[in-house]
């Protein structure tokens, strides 16, 4: 049985009659051979006349001398250079190419291409997509520095034995915008030193905030935030900024106590007494990173512990990372491990302090007998896989602490504020954890053999992530803010050359090149460029040339005349 003819086959009926037609009209078809040369006459005449303009261009390239090669070589060499100099300048600021860039955002929509700005999604996008995005856009937030030191006790000390500003304009702005945010409120002029310590907090001049701060204590000697602003910044040692805080806590308690019994009268009671919380836990907070540094550690944890107890809500500091720091220094592992257990949650936000930590404890538990030789002969054990795994973990969140824990890279002072999973924060961490690593044995030695495995593990272009989302593309500008000048900036991934240097680079050396031998052996050169000229063309002119002698030259220059 025969199948039946597809819905794109033509009909065998129109099949049949096209072959009859042609048998019956069979006598006619020479009638189509002119209109069949004309179309074929039209089709050779305009290579005719690209063939015709080329050997013009070939004659008239006989007729040039080799000092135009040598001026065209140059000047394309140097056009060349001038824009693989902007480019890389480009590409070392913002990291892109600028022609590229010009090209997605001008010349594609131009050419009928995706619109950046539109979105392909409707009104509608995926959820999945904008939570990645919010929780990126999250990360890429700067943080204040848990461990932040002193001004005047560490920071302008640094500053005084080397000449050097450990601190940046824009880490300094974001600390008065801070102190702005956590120390004044609507009501300050109820109180004639908050006043003055309102304003104190808007000068830029560190002689100007001390001045301002005494002015405010020659008002009334209750001044909390007075003896804040000098303890942070005129006090020169531990001892003395911790004296300080000891008048500013006295005062911050009695004022936070008159404002708790009036924080229901009106909303401008309920925003002094939130001010006077932020002003006491802050105290308390300073309080306990001196003891810290005064060697009292366990006091240290005490007033942490109380302080976390008492405001376990507040969110303006990250203590639980003091507390982590302070427990570490103690070796009470076992502590430690409880407060990870509250804090390590899948619905908090991480840090390297949190992530490290958890990779620190359990790389004790194996590093003393840890051996890469024996590893790779018997496989891992259940606690050497689970101590690798918290290791490729804490590298996944941020890849560029190992290096300074390794002492691949020098420390230098942390700033004020961080970068969650930038290089900020690994300076941060590696400042104070490094002692902690150190202290555990064989702990970095593991941390040698296998953070580097982490970047296998990770899909690249990093579209996704392992067990975090994407690293954020944000971080190396924002850590070229918060970071001094003298530091030199990690960054992840490395970015790869754009295609558009890779061009331009081989552009100018290969015309550079051109010029210098042009130069040297000006008729070579210019033999060797006429000939690359004649030898582009040698297939066309053949073809050209047969048709020519077939057809009369009377014809052919009718035909060019058309």
């Amino acid at each position: 049985m025969a199948e039946p003819p597809s819905p794109g086959d033509p009909s065998p009926t129109r099949v049949a009659r096209l072959k009859a037609w042609l048998c019956r009209h069979r006598g006619y078809a020479w009638l189509l051979l002119p209109v069949a040369g004309l179309f074929v006459l039209q089709y050779f005449l305009a290579p005719l006349r690209l063939y015709r303009t080329a050997l013009a261009v070939i004659a008239f390239m006989n007729t040039l001398t080799p000092k135009f090669y040598i001026a065209l070589t140059g000047t394309s060499s140097l056009i060349s250079g001038l824009i693989l100099i902007f480019e890389w300048c480009y590409f070392r600021k913002y990291g892109t190419s600028f022609i590229e860039q010009v090209s997605i955002n001008h010349l594609r929509p131009l050419m009928g291409g995706i619109d950046p700005g539109s979105s392909t999604e409707g009104f509608f996008p995926n959820t999945g997509d904008h939570e990645t995005s919010r929780q990126i856009l999250s990360e890429c937030k700067v943080w204040r520095n848990p461990l932040n030191l002193f001004r005047g006790a560490e920071y302008n000390r640094y500053t005084w034995v080397t000449g050097k500003a450990p601190l940046t304009y824009y880490d300094m702005n974001l600390s008065a915008q801070d102190h702005q945010t956590f120390f004044t409120c609507d009501t300050d002029s109820l109180r004639p030193y908050d006043a003055v310590m309102q304003k104190a907090w808007r000068e830029r001049s560190p002689q100007s905030r001390v001045k301002a701060a005494y002015q405010a204590l020659g008002v009334s000697n209750d001044c909390a935030t007075a003896y804040i602003l000098l303890a942070e910044e005129e006090a020169t040692t531990i001892s003395d900024a911790e004296r300080l805080f000891q008048l500013a806590l006295r005062s911050a308690e009695s004022a936070y106590k008159k404002s708790q019994q009036q924080q229901y009268m009106s909303s401008q009671h309920e925003a002094q007494h939130k001010r006077d919380i932020n002003v006491l836990v802050y105290t308390k907070r300073r309080l306990a990173m001196c003891a810290r540094k005064l060697g009292r550690i366990r006091e240290a944890v005490k007033i942490m512990r109380d302080l976390m107890k008492e405001f376990p809500l507040i969110s303006m500091v990250n203590i639980h990372e003091n507390l982590l720091e302070a427990l570490l220094e103690l070796q009470a592992y076992a502590d430690v491990q409880a407060v990870l257990a509250k804090y390590d949650d899948i619905s908090l936000p991480k840090s390297s302090t949190i992530c490290y930590t958890a990779a620190l404890l359990k790389a004790r538990a194996v590093s003393e007998r840890f051996s890469p030789e024996t590893a790779s002969r018997r496989g891992l054990s259940t606690a050497e896989m689970n101590a690798v795994e918290a290791i490729h973990r804490a590298v996944e969140f941020n890849p560029h602490v190992p290096k300074y824990l390794l002492e691949m890279k020098s420390l230098i002072m942390p700033p004020e504020h961080i970068l969650k999973r930038g290089d900020s924060e690994a300076v941060a961490y590696a400042f104070f954890h490094l002692q902690h690593w150190k202290r555990v044995e064989g702990a970095l030695n593991l941390l040698h053999c296998t953070w580097e495995g982490t970047f296998r593990i990770l899909p690249y272009p990093l579209e996704k992530g392992h067990l975090f989302y994407p690293y954020p593309g944000c971080t190396e500008n924002a850590d070229r803010e918060l970071l001094p000048p003298f530091h030199e900036v990690s960054v992840y991934p490395k970015k790869e050359l754009p295609f558009f240097i890779h061009f331009t680079a081989g552009l100018c050396s290969s015309t550079a090149m051109l010029a210098l031998l042009t130069h040297q052996f000006p008729e070579l050169m210019g033999v060797f460029a006429r000939a690359f000229f004649v030898t582009l063309l040698a297939p066309f002119s053949f073809i050209m040339e047969k048709i020519e002698s077939v057809m009369p030259s009377s014809f052919w220059h009718q035909l060019t005349r058309m």
